[in-house]
């Protein structure tokens, strides 16, 4: 709009024209790509429970769902532009190749993060529900999305773990097997008794309803350190019951311990002040 020349009342005629004509066109633009962006959600909702009740892999059915709807509103936001605002698509395109690679390199982790949720999904290295440790962090996989991976602590925060780190990293999956061992050193005093040790820490470990028999439970001294003598305990239970059988051997061994006046050193230092006399 050129305002050189113009008259305050020509002028205000154009900023009426261009109101009622492209002010009209954008605003209704951003009206429909509003309630676009709500019927996606909607539908992505729908497409959710759809797939529950047909028992479909929830990790398949989340990912899925972050790319189509990105997709879709991607694809949206392009048709309302050429339609509404009057922006010239030809003239886009040729504006992102000349930038391609500015565009390459600012997306590069983006990209990246995109490839490495497609590699997640196809390798399954975990899935929604899994209890996972990666990047210094660990939690339960509540959503694998097209970008990032959301893990949910056990004290309750969300941690957001880009997919490209996850694919290109070192993880631990704890669910994968149905059981874990719970692996625990316990000191006594080289005063104690070795058998009554040993035979404490036995019963113990057979109280326990749920440490499994099979594999055999292992109790036995396997050290000998500078003030104390460590004896290993090696159980192995199933992977939802590791934390409650792990804490609890901690406080049952303390108890007995105490009962049984088996000594728990301490690491302790002496020492000697000696005078000197002049």
């Amino acid at each position: 709009m050129n305002f050189k020349n113009m008259t305050m009342e020509t002028m205000a005629t154009k900023i009426l024209d261009w109101a009622l004509n492209s002010g009209t066109k954008l605003i209704i633009g951003t009206i429909l790509i509003i309630i676009g962006f709500k019927i996606i959600n909607r539908l992505s909702k729908k497409f959710v429970i759809f797939a529950e009740k047909r028992n479909v892999d929830m990790t398949l059915v989340k990912f899925t769902r972050s790319f189509i709807s990105i997709s879709l509103k991607c694809l949206l936001v392009l048709v309302i532009a050429g339609a509404y605002w009057e922006l010239k698509l030809s003239g886009l395109a040729a504006i992102v190749a000349s930038a391609g690679v500015a565009i390459g390199l600012a997306l590069q982790g983006s990209l990246s993060n995109f490839a490495g949720g497609f590699i997640i999904l196809l390798l399954r290295p975990f899935k929604v529900g899994d209890y996972i440790q990666a990047d210094q962090f660990e939690g339960a996989v509540e959503q694998i999305g097209v970008f990032y991976t959301t893990l949910t602590t056990v004290d309750n925060k969300v941690v957001l773990i880009p997919n490209g780190t996850l694919s290109n990293g070192s993880l631990i999956n704890y669910s994968t097997k149905e059981t874990r061992r719970v692996d625990l050193t316990f000191s006594a005093g080289y005063e104690c008794d070795i058998l009554k040790v040993r035979s404490v820490l036995k019963e113990i470990v057979s109280k326990n309803k749920l440490i499994l028999d099979y594999p055999e439970p292992f109790v036995g001294l396997f050290e000998q350190g500078p003030s104390s003598l460590k004896f290993a305990v090696r159980v192995w239970v199933n992977t939802p019951d590791y934390w409650t059988v792990y804490y609890d051997l901690l406080e049952q061994v303390k108890i007995r311990f105490d009962e049984e006046k088996i000594s728990i050193p301490y690491p302790q230092m002496d020492l000697h002040v000696r005078q000197v006399i002049k």
